[in-house]
C-alpha cells in the first residue's frame, strides 16, 4: 500500500494550517484520496469506505485547532465513550471503532497501540506509549448484536437459507415494501423456530395451524396479528416452495372485535399541538391532522408531492399501492416553505459531501435511476443521519423514524393532560370525524382517506353527535 508517512507533516502537531484536516488544501484532499485508496485496497467495502471516513472526521471535529498527532488516548476513548451512549446499533459503533483504529494504524499514530481500557474513564493515564485497548471495545459491543446482523445490515445481502433467499427475491420482484419484507421474513423464522426446524425447506402447509393456535393459545395475539401471520407462511408456502394451493389444516381463528376509533376534541387537538416545539415534528404531526395522512405517508412525502401552488398534497404508494389527493393545509403553508428550505440546505450539504441520493424503492429506481440526486425526490421530512440503504448497501438519507414521531406524540398528549389514548392515528380518526361533523359528504371523506370501501369509513359516523346520527340518553329528559 501507499506509505502514509507521505503528506503526514500535514496531520503533524505544529505542523501545517492551524485547523489541520478542516483547511481544504490540494495537499489534504490527495492524502484522503490516498488513504481511501489504501481502505479499499484492505477490502473494506465501497458502501463502507464513506463512513470509515466520516467517523476520523468526527473525531477530529471534536478537537478544532489539533492536529491528530497530538490528540491522546484520554481523547479517543472519550470519542468511543460518546458513541456508545448514542442511538447507534452495535454494527456502526464495531464499524466506527474499525474506522479509528485503521486511521491510527496507517497514519502511525501514537495513541493507536498501548494498555488504554475500554471503561468510561481513562485508567493508567494517556502517557507515552498509552494506547487503546482495541479488543476490549469490540468484546464490549459485540454481545448485543450478532454478526449475521450486522453483516446482512450493512450490505443488505439475501438470507443464505435457498428457501429463504427464493422467498425474499419474490418479494422484492413483487415490490413489497421493506417493512413487508421484514414482518414477512420474521413470521417464517418465528414458525421454524416453533417447530425447531433449522431450514425454510422443511416447513410445510401442516406446520402453519398448530403455529397459528400457538399464537393465540399462548400468546394471546390478536386477531390482525394472526392474519398477518397467516399471510406470511401461505406467501412462504407460494413463493418459496412453489405451492399453487396451501391447505394449512384446521385452526382457530382470533376473534377481532370493531372497536369504535378513539377522536380528540378540536380542543384537545389545539392542546397537542401546542406541546410540540420542535418545527419539523410539528407540521408532520399538523398534517396527520390537517390532510389525513397515515404516519407512514407523511413520512414519506417528497418535495415533488407538494403542490404549493394549488394547496395539494400527492399521497403516492399510499396502503394498497394506492394513491391519492388531499388538501394541504393553508395555515401550515410557511411552516412548509420553512422545512423545504432546511431539508435544501441539508441536501445541498450531502451533495458536496459525495452523497444525496435519496432512498427510493426498487421499481423508482428502475425507472428514476439518474433521478435519486435530485431535489425533487428528496423527502420532506429527512432524517438527522445517514445510513446504509438495506436494500443496496449505499449510504443514503432515509426519511425520519417513525418511532420517533410516535414517541414524540404520546409525550405532547402528556403533557397536554390529555386522558385518551392518543396515537399519530388517532389524528387521522380525527381529521375525519370532524369533516363529517362539518357537513363533508360520505364520498368525499372516503376519497380523502383513501379507504376503498366506503363500509370502511362509515365508523366514524359512530363517533358523531349530531342530530339523525345520535340518540339522547333517556335521563336527560328527567332533568
Amino acid at each position: 500500500g501507499y506509505n502514509s508517512t507521505v503528506h503526514m507533516n500535514t496531520f503533524q502537531a505544529g505542523n501545517g494550517p492551524e485547523d489541520g484536516f478542516l483547511e481544504d488544501t490540494p495537499e489534504l484532499r490527495s492524502w484522503w484520496r490516498l488513504y481511501d485508496q489504501h481502505l479499499q485496497d484492505q477490502g473494506v467495502k465501497d458502501s463502507a469506505r464513506p463512513w470509515y471516513q466520516r467517523r476520523v472526521r468526527q473525531l477530529l471535529q471534536r478537537h478544532p485547532g489539533v492536529h491528530p498527532g497530538a490528540l491522546q488516548a484520554a481523547d479517543i476513548v472519550a470519542f468511543l465513550t460518546a458513541l456508545g451512549g448514542m442511538n447507534l446499533a452495535d454494527w456502526q459503533r464495531l464499524q466506527a471503532l474499525d474506522a479509528l483504529e485503521r486511521f491510527g494504524r496507517y497514519a502511525r499514530m501514537p495513541w493507536v497501540d498501548g494498555p488504554i481500557t475500554c471503561q468510561d474513564r481513562v485508567y493508567g493515564g494517556a502517557g507515552e506509549g498509552a494506547g487503546i485497548d482495541w479488543q476490549g471495545w469490540r468484546r464490549r459491543w459485540s454481545t448485543a448484536a450478532g454478526p449475521e446482523e450486522a453483516a446482512m445490515l450493512e450490505r443488505g445481502r439475501l438470507p443464505e437459507d435457498p428457501a429463504m433467499r427464493r422467498f425474499v427475491l419474490r418479494l422484492r420482484l413483487r415490490h413489497r415494501s421493506l417493512r413487508t419484507e421484514q414482518s414477512y421474513v420474521q413470521w417464517v423464522e418465528r414458525c421454524l423456530h416453533f417447530h425447531d426446524f433449522s431450514v425454510g425447506a422443511d416447513l410445510q402447509p401442516q406446520h402453519i395451524g398448530p403455529f397459528l393456535d400457538f399464537l393465540v393459545g399462548e400468546r394471546g395475539v390478536s386477531g390482525s396479528t394472526q392474519r398477518q401471520a397467516l399471510c406470511a407462511l401461505v406467501d412462504f408456502m407460494r413463493e418459496a416452495q412453489g405451492l399453487s394451493e396451501v391447505d394449512i389444516g384446521d385452526y382457530r381463528p382470533a376473534k377481532s372485535p370493531r372497536q369504535v376509533p378513539t377522536v380528540l376534541s378540536r380542543e384537545e387537538v389545539k392542546a397537542l399541538l401546542a406541546q410540540l416545539q420542535e418545527p419539523a415534528l410539528a407540521l408532520l404531526v399538523s398534517l396527520l391532522y390537517g390532510a389525513g395522512l397515515r404516519l407512514s405517508e407523511a413520512l414519506r412525502l417528497r418535495v415533488k408531492d407538494l403542490d404549493l401552488a394549488n394547496g395539494l398534497i400527492q399521497v403516492q404508494f399510499g396502503k394498497g399501492g394506492t394513491s391519492r389527493r388531499t388538501p394541504l393545509p393553508q395555515v401550515c403553508r410557511s411552516a412548509i416553505e420553512e422545512q423545504l428550505a432546511r431539508a435544501a440546505a441539508q441536501h445541498r450539504q450531502d451533495l458536496e459531501l459525495g452523497y444525496g441520493k435519496a432512498s427510493m424503492s426498487p421499481e423508482l429506481v428502475a425507472k428514476f435511476a439518474e433521478s435519486a440526486s435530485q431535489w425533487a425526490w428528496q423527502y420532506v421530512f429527512p432524517s438527522a443521519r445517514l445510513a446504509v440503504d438495506p436494500r443496496d448497501g449505499k449510504v443514503k438519507r432515509h426519511h425520519l423514524d417513525a418511532s420517533h414521531v410516535q414517541r414524540v406524540v404520546r409525550e405532547a398528549a402528556r403533557r397536554a393532560g390529555i386522558s385518551k389514548r392518543c396515537t399519530c392515528h388517532t389524528l387521522r380518526h380525527s381529521f375525519a370525524t370532524h369533516l363529517l361533523e362539518a357537513g363533508s359528504d360520505i364520498r368525499t371523506v372516503q376519497e380523502l382517506l383513501g379507504h376503498q370501501d366506503v363500509a370502511t369509513t362509515m365508523i366514524y359516523t359512530h363517533v358523531l353527535n349530531r342530530p339523525g346520527l345520535s340518540v339522547r340518553s333517556p335521563i336527560d329528559s328527567l332533568l
